[in-house]
């Protein structure tokens, strides 16, 4: 008989709902990044990568002025001990440490290809060699000195340092860009010496607010220079609250050439810009047809930024061409604005400028207090050793005598003079050679000067204000290495308002201007035909639609388009399609109310004045300009109610009116019995018993009245022969004279 198999008992299942599951790794995951990747310290200004490279370059004793040691060196020794991650990732990061246009003051110093503003890769880790600069060093100052504590690494195999001494305002100084799991980072780089200056200002007056510190900190400092073209209230709003965001323009100067013609030389871009990716984008628009104040572009770089553009003509005006490019380019450039910082290296928190510069002092004093407290055990330390000296000095045979003959000489020792372990200890491991040099005045001499040292440190450890004394002394120190003077602490992003331009000049700025054929068809579809067409007979209409009028204009014309509702409404050429197929309704470009239909669609040129009229026989004068509306909705000149509309629009050359009513009688009298107004419902121009307004025209008095029948013949007549149609404004009138067209229109629209 076989052993008859027993199934395994199965083992416990636990039932966890999919969300909690998710939510405990995706919060874990969350924090992991916020805090050990993406969201810099408000203390040192540091991502714990930055702090990992740091601190593996102070091991290898990368100091300034001591010999380059390979990135490779580095990054390896950095991955191996302290940050076990990508090489790529640790090399990326130590690459733009030394990179000039990234960091305002660059933590690292490079040798070899690190890189370009153009955006070119640098070398490999295998070619390039590096060092910190003394900004790093400021960083590190004090971390021999217990200044910060450690934790164990990530295999518990050494010590790493939570957070750097920090004697360098890193966080506002160069600046971070970070994105974590549902929060970000961004902050601009800014200059040294007024963050300096703002933080002494913070150590006397402990309250101020951000908007106090602004008197130094003008706004952010980019390595590329650039001009900031930020109003003061949109500067202290954002510095404030810790969010907001800087407008950032290029440099730029006109040269002068020969024969009157000039060119424009940009010399610094704004931060975080590619050169090249720059000039390609301008190249671009020009094919694109969309820069039509620029003739070219070319990039005569070599050290120094130099991008040379030069206009199409020597008449363009250089800052509108600018203008244009600005508003296209990355010439000019957003940067945005948001504090999110670790708080105690704990708390993700966005902060104003005054909170940031606290959490910096602060961190100062803590580290100020910790190796003031190191100092004083290392001299209490050695004034123990050194009584044990003066002691042995003072009976050198004894002791030796002692240390001759005892087997056990260090409890000998300390029972014969009274000595401590430290003491005795420090007795028996004294050199032999020592002893010529132990001199009761030398051992003297440096006791008391510890003593005096000791007496200061504990003066400091006693009282705040000497603390807060000795922070101030530290930041001074720094304020002088990075003064305005130098030429790293040279502030290079200025402050400008942004020049104010006619909108219109703008916008008329980036189209190329080209004549065009505006064609509506009679229900009111819009297209435009390159050039000045004039015959449309063979343009084709969707069905059951015709042709309705078409007139002739500029691609950068604006139009104006009356309509039934008695509003006015503006079109830019620019934006209506083009001529093939059928174009698109008029609708689509204006708000136009299903009720109301378009009355007479023209170019505004500005200047003119036009009569307008409703059915019902009311009207006024009004100026071209006040008809202009800037948004979709269009501007109400002619107040008109439902079911009267808005009839006819005319220009005003000349000095009388003609207006004939659906009823088919014809009136003239002068112009000035008409007012002139912005907008209104107007004065009754004929009085009718039923129907309304068919037309009006003004006309020249000396010249006559002319119009056209339906023939397009034209027939005029002179103010003698138009004697029995002239009366008053609101008269009736009389039926017209022989030859006047059936439509009851002048035949004259508005060119």
């Amino acid at each position: 008989m076989g052993k008859r198999l027993i199934p395994p008992e199965p083992a416990e299942i636990h039932e966890v709902p999919l969300r909690e599951a998710l939510e405990e790794r995706y919060l874990a995951y969350a924090l992991s990044t916020i805090m050990h990747r993406a969201l810099p310290d408000a203390r040192d200004g540091l991502k714990p990568v930055h702090r990992r490279i740091l601190y593996g370059m102070r091991l290898l004793r990368l100091d300034p002025g001591t010999a380059f040691k390979k990135s490779a060196k580095i990054v390896g020794d950095v991955m191996g001990s302290f940050h076990p991650h990508g090489d790529q990732a640790i090399y990326d990061a130590m690459v733009r440490l030394a990179q000039d246009f990234s960091s305002r003051y660059p933590l690292v110093d490079g040798q070899g290809n690190f890189g370009n503003i153009d955006g070119d890769n640098p070398a490999a880790y295998r070619y390039t060699e590096a060092r910190m600069t003394d900004v790093a060093r400021l960083l590190l100052e004090g971390i021999d000195e217990d200044g910060v504590e450690f934790r164990p690494n990530y295999d518990g195999q050494s010590k790493e340092p939570i957070v750097l001494p920090g004697g360098f305002p890193n966080l506002l100084a160069n600046g971070a860009q970070g994105i974590a799991v549902g929060m970000a980072t961004s902050i601009p780089p800014h200059n040294a010496a007024e963050l300096c200056d703002a933080a002494l200002h913070l150590i006397e007056k402990p309250d101020a607010k951000s908007k106090a510190l602004l008197k130094w900190v003008k706004g952010p400092d980019f390595p590329t220079g650039g001009i900031c073209v930020d109003s003061k209230q949109a500067i202290a709003e954002a510095y404030t609250t810790g969010r907001g965001s800087f407008r950032v323009r290029a440099r730029w100067e006109q040269e002068e050439g020969a024969r009157g013609t000039w060119v424009v030389v940009v010399t610094e871009i704004p931060f975080l810009v590619q050169k090249s990716r720059l000039i390609e984008k301008i190249a671009e628009l020009q094919d694109q047809k969309k820069l039509p104040l620029v003739g070219d572009v070319r990039d005569e770089s070599a050290e120094d930024v130099r991008i040379v553009i030069e206009p199409k003509s020597k008449n363009v005006d250089p800052a509108l061409m600018m203008e244009s490019l600005f508003r296209l380019t990355e010439l000019e450039n957003k940067i945005p604005l948001n504090l999110n910082v670790l708080i105690k290296g704990r708390i993700p928190k966005v902060v104003g400028l005054a909170e940031c510069l606290r959490e910096w002092l602060d961190h100062l004093r803590d580290v100020l207090i910790r190796r003031s407290n190191y100092r004083k055990a290392q001299i209490e330390h050695r004034l123990e050793v050194l009584g044990g000296f003066l002691i042995a000095y003072l009976n050198i045979d004894k002791v030796i005598k002692i240390i001759r003959t005892e087997d056990e000489p260090k409890p000998a020792l300390m029972k014969a003079f009274k000595l401590t372990e430290v003491q005795a200890e420090a007795i028996l491991n004294m050199r032999l050679r020592s002893l010529r040099k132990l001199e009761e005045m030398e051992i003297r001499t440096e006791d008391k000067n510890l003593r005096n040292e000791l007496k200061g440190i504990n003066a400091v450890l006693a009282s705040e204000a000497e603390q807060w004394k000795k922070v101030g002394e530290q930041v001074g120190k720094v304020r002088d290495m990075f003064g305005p003077k130098t030429p790293l602490g040279k502030r290079r992003t200025t402050f400008a308002d942004a020049p104010e331009h006619d909108l219109a000049a703008i916008e008329e700025a980036f189209v190329e201007r080209e004549p065009v054929t505006v064609v509506v068809s009679d229900k009111g579809w819009i297209r435009t035909m390159k050039g000045h067409v004039e015959d449309l007979s063979g343009l084709a209409f969707k069905q059951d639609d015709r042709l309705g009028f078409a007139f002739f204009a500029e691609t950068t014309s604006k139009l104006l388009l009356f309509a039934t509702n008695g509003k006015f409404y503006s079109l830019d050429v620019a934006k209506l399609p083009g001529g093939r197929g059928h174009g698109e309704p008029i609708r689509l470009f204006i708000d136009l109310e299903q009720e109301a239909a378009p009355v007479a669609l023209f170019v505004n040129k500005g200047g003119r004045k036009f009569l307008v009229a409703s059915h019902e026989g009311q009207g006024f004068v009004v100026n071209e300009d006040d008809c202009v509306g800037t948004t979709k909705k269009g501007k109400q000149v002619l107040n008109v109610d439902m079911p009267n509309e808005a009839r006819t629009v005319t220009e005003v050359v000349g000095d009388t009116v003609a207006v004939i009513g659906e009823n088919r009688k014809m009136l003239v009298f002068p112009l000035d019995q008409i007012p002139e107004m912005a907008r209104g419902r107007g004065v009754r121009l004929q009085k009718y018993k039923d129907g309304g307004l068919s037309d009006v025209v003004v006309f020249d008095a000396k010249a006559g009245l002319t119009w056209k029948d339906s023939a397009g013949r034209e027939f005029s007549a002179t103010m003698k022969e138009l004697a029995e149609w002239q009366g008053t404004r609101a008269d009736a009138g009389r039926l017209p004279p022989k030859g006047f067209p059936k439509s009851n229109k002048f035949g004259r629209g508005i060119e």
